[in-house]
């Protein structure tokens, strides 16, 4: 853990290579008159809007939408199968199914998907605007580095993983609120340095609003992953008798009451996991490379939390312009991972546009154990 103490309150990281964009919001953070103790960044942070990504805020009495971000309640799923072995036209042909069963990108289902949260939605206008889509979008995968993953564990089975949000309920959500943050404290004359980080108190009606929406939108991403990993095990029918663990679920984008160092502080996580003692977790790494299987070991400093993936090292145009497709491709194939990287435009999601998930990971020894590392035997992405 590194210590920047040059703002008012102290900026605490475990990483070593943060961009100076990611530092500058950060030292935004740490200047806020509500921020309690510290600010937290993880070892897989990057710049974000207004919050760097893989960041941690305790405040008092204020919730800031946008340092949950847009995509409220992304977040993983991963299930362990009793199957200890998969070929790669098994790998194929799965995947194959998947695509037929699971929408990626923008495409939605045709029909409306079964889901009992749909009936006790909050009355809440821009929770209400978006039950009809949402009612075609639960079990979609998403865009962006959303990804459906067959893996094989260091414990020898067969793992299935998926990382997606809370499509537009997230979206629609975050950006009502933070448009009501910033014309609430423009009316208290209290606007911020970055107005992406305008905030609500949290006795107004708004954060009040902000909170349960977001935590229906929470309850939806968790549904949807639910969702989608039924139909990845469906698609994997003909494998007789195999059967699952449990599966483990864990955000990275939400707000939280929690108690740190004697206080009741609202957690903002933003690309951040929690990792208490008793949370098993999951890291990701980039398409390519390990993720793993975490216990948290409740470190006090990172209030309780730990890293939600390897991180970005390069934007998403920067990747286009300065990866070698043919490099990257090959780093896959040599590798027998069956991907779907097959031109410049896919290689905004390729491994070299992400940080070394080793490195990450050793970064924050401290904050988690490994309990089972992962690695990829194919990938779909959103």
């Amino acid at each position: 853990m590194k210590v920047v103490s040059s703002e008012k309150r102290p900026i605490k990281m475990w990483l070593d290579d943060i961009e100076d964009g990611a530092l500058a919001q950060a030292k935004n953070l740490a200047n806020l008159p509500f921020i309690y103790k510290h600010v937290a960044i993880m070892p897989d942070a990057h710049q974000g809007y207004g919050m760097p990504i893989g960041g941690v805020l305790a405040t008092l009495g204020v919730v800031i939408p946008n340092a949950v971000g847009v995509d409220i309640g992304c977040g993983m799923i991963a299930v362990k199968t009793s199957l200890t072995h998969l070929d790669v036209s098994q790998i194929k042909t799965i995947m194959g199914r998947i695509r037929e069963l699971v929408p990626l990108g923008f495409e939605h289902h045709e029909t409306d998907q079964s889901w009992e949260g749909f009936d006790i939605a909050p009355d809440i206008p821009v929770v209400q605007q978006q039950i009809a889509s949402a009612r075609k979008q639960l079990g979609t995968l998403g865009g962006g580095n959303h990804f459906i993953e067959i893996q094989k564990g260091s414990d020898g089975f067969i793992w299935v993983m998926v990382h997606s949000g809370s499509r537009n309920f997230g979206y629609k959500i975050a950006r009502e609120y933070n448009d009501k943050a910033k014309q609430l404290c423009k009316r208290w004359y209290s606007e911020v340095v970055n107005p992406d980080l305008a905030f609500l108190p949290i006795e107004t009606r708004e954060a009040k609003e902000y909170l349960e929406a977001m935590n229906y939108a929470l309850d939806f991403a968790y549904a949807s992953r639910k969702l989608m990993i039924e139909r990845v095990l469906d698609a994997m029918t003909g494998f007789e008798g195999f059967v699952i663990d449990e599966p483990i679920n864990i955000h990275h984008n939400y707000a939280a009451w929690e108690h740190h160092f004697n206080k009741n502080v609202i957690i903002h996580r933003k690309g951040a996991t929690l990792a208490r003692a008793d949370t098993v977790g999951i890291i990701p790494g980039s398409q390519g490379t390990k993720s793993y299987i975490v216990k948290g070991k409740s470190n006090a400093e990172s209030f309780n939390s730990c890293s939600h993936g390897a991180g970005r090292r390069m934007g998403r145009k920067q990747a286009q312009r300065e990866l070698s497709l043919s490099d990257e491709i090959a780093k896959l194939d040599s590798q027998g991972i069956v991907h779907g990287i097959r031109n410049n435009t896919d290689l905004d999601e390729a491994a070299g546009a992400y940080k070394d998930i080793s490195t990450v990971m050793g970064n924050q020894t401290d904050l988690v154990d490994i309990l089972v590392e992962l690695s990829p035997l194919g990938c779909i992405k959103g």
